[in-house]
């Protein structure tokens, strides 16, 4: 069990430790932010549900590779799916995945020179602001 923290207060410690289910899910949603251009793919999703095409223009990728990446973060349940006709429409899965991919992105700004475009008033797209290197393991391969 934890501590349940009220909105503006913060506990002095968290009491215990979170469920392990729970841990194994939360280290499952950070692999899959482990990856730039599903962190692009989240971003755009912030602006409301997209088709596939659309979204494999926007983050530059073939359609077949931007489904295969959706395929995981519904699995992940961060996305949720409608078809209509012959097209499938993706939305982020809840207010929860929003907050987890704007905190994530807000938070890398911030290791940036400078101020972050979040403190400065101005948003820009995630593939403006996240440099194409970002998505580049410690390895420096590409995932």
């Amino acid at each position: 069990m934890y501590a349940y923290e009220m909105p503006g207060s913060r506990p002095e410690r968290a009491v215990g430790l979170p469920d392990p289910d729970a841990v194994d899910l939360a280290v499952e949603v950070f692999r899959m932010l482990a990856d730039g251009t599903r962190v692009r793919l989240l971003w755009l999703l912030l602006d409301g549900e997209s088709p596939v095409g659309d979204l494999a223009q926007a983050v530059g990728k073939p359609q077949a590779s931007t489904s295969q990446h959706l395929t995981k973060l519904r699995l992940a349940r961060l996305v949720s799916t409608r078809r209509q006709g012959n097209q499938v429409f993706y939305r982020l899965a809840n207010d929860h995945v929003r907050q987890l991919v704007i905190d994530a992105v807000h938070h890398a700004e911030h290791a940036g020179p400078g101020v972050p475009p979040h403190h400065q008033g101005t948003t820009q797209p995630l593939t403006t602001t996240m440099p194409a290197n970002a998505a580049t393991t410690t390895t420096g391969a590409s995932r």
